[in-house]
């Protein structure tokens, strides 16, 4: 297995297919933001519970309600009328407020002319008229969120209308980064002669929380055989998925590979048929996932948004991969021996007949140590391995970031 090249679906199904989903755990809702449900959310109640007021305004019986009419009582939201209405009555209320016993209308303030304790109807009314009906929005026991939904805000906002107080969520997947080379230095550190500045810490550290992961550890890890197993055995010690930034191939200072085999990794992959990525590597301990990416940042990036992200997605129970798009390039690229990854900027225009077609524009040289390329790129275009060139306007595949 590690003499061919992996294409990049088959390595894509020897992750997924790697894949434990992690156990549930309640979570209340206002620290739920960005979790992912583990089972089915129906509604406890009807929502609204009640019939009420879409208006400020008067509620009237709409078959009654011509003259003047007298003020009886006030519905305001949390506080209902005390009294039931009547025929040729008004009760004012106020946006929101549950709409009185024997009304069935609501006529808006600035339709009304009001003295003396009574009101004048200035417009026609009918049936229904500014009334939000209970069970508008959701139905008692009717199903409003699915599993696997990543819950943004307004997924918490129906939840919440739903009854719920706490949701069943995936536990959050432990990840840890570990980034190999003695030349790595802290952000902002200043540089000795061939130092670097450790961007892929950062960089890793942040996609995977994005994608609902809890850091377990981000550290450096000289390039020494006895340190790099030493952290390696740590990390999958407390981690559901561990990832290596460099030190995956096969050079004298490469520890990586070795150090994994030693703690019992199973390598299920090594070199994907992939520009940028070609080094990736990946393996097994039981339930625990290894992902060995590239040490060129652009690598890196996009190593784990092909493997990664749909490895932590799969983990928490959602849909682990994006669907392809077809969409037209606007500039000629060069194919090379290797499915490429290009960095796009994705727009909608105006196709044929007026139809409308998506665009994808690199961003850019794309060099695997170009992290400009990055700027910007709001979707991958997959450029299929040959000779020659892919023109302008010939049609990819593209997967947003």
């Amino acid at each position: 297995m590690s003499g061919a090249l992996t294409p990049i679906a088959a390595a894509r199904d020897a992750v997924l297919s790697s894949v434990v989903r992690l156990p549930s755990e309640p979570v209340p809702l206002g620290i739920a933001l960005g979790r992912t449900l583990a089972a089915p959310l129906a509604a406890a109640t009807d929502v609204p519970p009640f019939g009420n007021s879409a208006m400020d305004g008067f509620a009237v019986r709409h078959d009654a309600s011509s003259g003047l009419l007298p003020i009886v009582a006030e519905s305001r939201a949390g506080r209902p009328s005390p009294v039931a209405l009547a025929a040729g009555e008004a009760i004012r209320i106020s946006t929101g407020a549950p709409l009185p016993a024997g009304a069935d209308a609501v006529v808006r303030v600035e339709d009304t002319r009001e003295a003396d304790g009574r009101v004048e109807l200035t417009v026609p009314v009918g049936a229904a008229q500014n009334v939000r009906a209970a069970g508008e929005d959701l139905r008692a026991g009717e199903r409003v969120l699915e599993a696997g939904t990543r819950l943004g805000a307004a997924e918490l906002a129906v939840a919440v209308g739903a009854g719920a107080g706490s949701v069943a969520c995936a536990r959050r997947p432990r990840v840890a980064i570990l980034c190999t080379g003695d030349e790595l230095r802290e952000p902002g550190a200043p540089l000795g002669p061939g130092e670097i500045h450790n961007s892929n810490a950062v960089m890793l550290a942040a996609l995977a929380q994005q994608e609902g992961a809890e850091l377990v550890a981000v550290e450096r890890v000289a390039d020494d055989r006895a340190a790099t197993e030493a952290a390696f055995a740590d990390a999958l010690e407390r981690s559901d998925l561990v990832i290596a930034s460099g030190g995956v191939s096969v050079g004298p200072h490469d520890h990586v590979k070795p150090a994994l085999s030693a703690l019992g990794v199973q390598e299920r992959f090594w070199r994907v048929s992939l520009q940028p990525g070609k080094p990736t590597w990946f393996g097994t301990r039981g339930e625990r996932l290894v992902l060995g990416l590239p040490g060129n940042p652009v690598s890196s990036y996009v190593t784990f948004l092909l493997f990664a992200r749909p490895a932590l997605r799969a983990l928490q129970g959602s849909e682990p991969l994006p669907p392809r798009e077809p969409a037209a390039l606007t500039l000629a690229l060069p194919r090379r021996g290797r499915e490429q990854v290009v960095r796009v900027r994705l727009r909608a225009t105006p196709g044929a007949g007026g139809a409308p077609l998506l665009t994808a524009t690199p961003t850019g040289p794309q060099g695997s140590h170009i992290t400009r390329s990055l700027l910007g790129a709001d979707g991958l275009a997959f450029v299929p391995a040959g000779e020659g060139e892919l023109e302008a306007g010939a049609p990819v595949e593209v997967e947003r970031i």
